[in-house]
């Protein structure tokens, strides 16, 4: 099974970027891939705090090594993502840019 980094806004608003994250965490899954998403993190480190947030951000990146492909998600992209998509090109993994209508296709009208 194909292992993609999920890659999309965390910062800013937390909470509605975990939802939208497991919206493509739902997306990847009913694509047959293994979704890696350091999102999840958040869920017990607190992003506010510059120090947890990179302890959260280098775990992340971390996982990056053992992927096949980063999938883009969302039309912004942040200083940490920016990070992510260095490293992809670093380690010559391929980046995939989701559109939010290729996610309706598979989600349906709700997504």
């Amino acid at each position: 099974m194909k292992k993609v980094y999920l890659c999309a806004p965390l910062g800013g608003d937390v909470t509605a970027n975990l939802e939208k994250i497991r919206q493509y965490c739902r997306y990847a899954l009913l694509c047959g891939t293994a979704p890696v998403v350091p999102h999840f993190y958040a869920e017990c480190l607190d992003d506010s705090v510059p120090a947890e947030r990179e302890i959260g951000r280098s775990a992340g990146m971390s996982l990056l090594w053992f992927c096949d492909e980063l999938w883009l998600f969302g039309d912004t992209v942040t200083e940490g993502m920016v990070a992510e998509l260095q490293f992809c090109k670093y380690l010559n993994i391929r980046i995939r840019r989701i559109q939010q209508n290729e996610i309706q296709k598979v989600l349906g009208g709700n997504a």
